[in-house]
């Protein structure tokens, strides 16, 4: 695979959970199956596909074996993460291109794509529709955009943990201080439609975990950024924050130990034709 991380933009925007080790463990779990399905019957071979915030790139590289021998390119804000996108279409054995690039104004001619895909990156933006908009100007007559977004909102876990209520709402009120929307998937179809487009199909579909060992792997890497990457963040709330973060963290840590403990949350989808 061509070594092709170029980079057109100086730096990354403020970005809320970074590319820590947790960070980096939870994206790479992303596959078609888990975080795509919704776009899948869209998908063939030969068709070009750009995916916008590709991060660790194991999406990226799932959706590569669905689209060959069709150019792929995947771009993010941060060339740090693109190292790992690389290894990631290394090891499914993938083409890939790799390079930073602003979602707002992306290094391509206009109608270049069939697809364009963006995986839990509107929630970190803080203008969408910008990126939507520019999303539409990339892609050929009769492609799809898809797009896919956490509701943060509707996170639930049983047993229900005080903590981890507190964690939710600390959660999505840090993210909104950052002038971006937690949410986001809730808002798709509207942002879309604000962006130009006018065919705008909407679901959606959920995160589960109960098994034992998926319940310990998705409250680690919950519990190890929040004492980490989040906890500063967390800390800037007010007086007294950075004590409830101690106490997030030990109850996420409790919730995956408690037997037949369960968690979802609701992620927004939209498929998009302008």
């Amino acid at each position: 695979m061509p070594d092709d991380t170029r980079e057109t933009t100086p730096s990354a925007p403020d970005y809320l959970h970074g590319y820590s080790a947790p960070v980096r463990r939870s994206h790479s779990w992303r596959t078609v199956a888990n975080s795509a399905a919704y776009l899948e019957p869209r998908l063939r071979p030969g068709l070009d596909l750009l995916d916008v915030g590709c991060g660790v790139g194991t999406l990226t590289a799932d959706l590569a074996t669905r689209v060959a021998p069709g150019r792929v390119v995947g771009v993010d804000a941060s060339a740090e993460v693109l190292t790992a996108a690389a290894a990631a279409a290394a090891a499914h054995g993938v083409d890939v291109e790799l390079l930073v690039a602003d979602a707002t104004a992306l290094p391509f001619a206009a109608a270049s794509f069939d697809v364009v895909h963006l995986h839990q990156v509107l929630q970190h933006v803080p203008d969408p529709v910008a990126v939507l908009r520019e999303a539409r100007r990339v892609l050929r007559p009769g492609g799809t955009v898809a797009a896919r977004d956490a509701v943060y909102a509707s996170t639930v876990a049983v047993p229900e943990d005080p903590d981890l209520v507190a964690w939710r709402e600390t959660y999505r009120r840090t993210a909104r201080a950052l002038g971006t929307e937690p949410d986001a998937g809730a808002h798709l179809a509207r942002w879309a439609r604000a962006a130009g487009f006018t065919d705008v199909v909407v679901s959606a579909s959920a995160w589960a975990f109960s098994d034992p060992a998926d319940r310990q792997w998705w409250a680690s890497t919950w519990a190890e950024r929040t004492d980490t990457v989040l906890r500063p963040r967390f800390a800037a709330g007010g007086p007294g924050e950075e004590d409830r973060t101690d106490a997030m963290v030990a109850a996420w840590r409790r919730w995956a130990d408690v037997e037949d403990a369960w968690m979802s949350m609701t992620h927004g989808e939209v498929l998009l034709r302008a």
